[in-house]
């Protein structure tokens, strides 16, 4: 097999970070990448992101790109202390620009903070970027967020925030730049692909339950509980929406979007670096 995937999960943030590999020339990718952070306390660790550097040196891989799947709201990015670690270009969908433009107003950010995506090395958009001997196919899949993309490599779909395991269906539409309309195109997109093999971004395992990080499009579209092959687009939009009205604002979010709309990284070149939070008074 000529071609080598390894999720390791993040199990404070429910999040999968994958090392996919070219095993002709050894170049690998690292696909949404993750910190540990407290937030009661303000801590930054490493500890998980070391375990990817580990696997990466201990296959003497190349580490060739750092891809997010877009702008993550529950956990902070590392993909900059994995590019001082291992190497890689840092890429993300084009639409960044649009979450960056809306985000600079929400955090009262000064012109000083770019909102053209220039913080990352590369923004992407429907392409092939190349993996050694592989290729990377890059699929825009908007209503999670407007930079939301997922990437093709063979028969495998890194699917980011876009549709999830069966029992919890899919990702959220209220996020600035969302719509479920656009989420269920973007999904139904994925699901064309039915000999093809899904790598999702996220698992929430009930205690003692081994979180779920891949299942085909086959399965996927008879068992999601809210987006399967007998669930109309009004269907579908409908409920998204209800659902959506419930929902909580994730705890991470503005620590995270602040982080991961910068490429993975502070606003100040200097320890201790601060984070905004916006106060709304009702």
């Amino acid at each position: 097999m000529s071609l080598s995937i390894q999720p390791f999960f993040h199990k404070d943030s429910g999040t999968f970070t994958y090392v996919v590999a070219c095993l002709t020339t050894n170049h690998s990718a690292i696909i949404d990448p993750c910190y540990d952070f407290d937030l009661s306390s303000g801590t930054i660790s490493t500890a998980f992101a070391q375990t990817v550097v580990q696997y990466i040196k201990d296959n003497n891989y190349k580490n060739q790109w750092i891809l997010e799947t877009h702008a993550h709201a529950d956990h902070l990015s590392s993909a900059q202390w994995l590019k001082e670690q291992v190497g890689g270009l840092i890429g993300i969908g084009e639409g960044i620009v649009k979450v960056q433009q809306h985000f600079k107003s929400v955090f009262g950010f000064d012109d000083s903070f770019a909102t053209d995506g220039s913080q990352f090395d590369q923004l992407l958009k429907e392409q092939e970027l190349k993996l050694g001997e592989r290729s990377i196919q890059v699929i825009n899949t908007p209503g999670h967020t407007n930079d939301s993309v997922a990437y093709k490599i063979d028969n495998h779909l890194f699917v980011g925030d876009t549709v999830f395991a069966p029992n919890l269906g899919s990702a959220r539409c209220d996020f600035p730049g969302g719509d479920a309309e656009a989420l269920y195109e973007s999904i139904q997109k994925i699901y064309s692909y039915q000999d093809h093999i899904i790598h999702l971004c996220h698992d929430y395992p009930k205690e003692n339950n081994e979180p779920l990080s891949s299942i085909s499009v086959a399965e996927m579209l008879l068992s999601n509980i809210q987006i399967n092959k007998n669930k109309s687009k009004h269907e579908y939009i409908e409920a998204r929406n209800k659902r959506d009205s419930t929902l909580a604002v994730p705890k991470l979010l503005y620590p995270a979007v602040q982080f991961n709309i910068n490429a993975g990284k502070p606003f100040e070149t200097s320890a201790p670096f601060f984070l905004k939070i916006p106060i709304k008074l009702k």
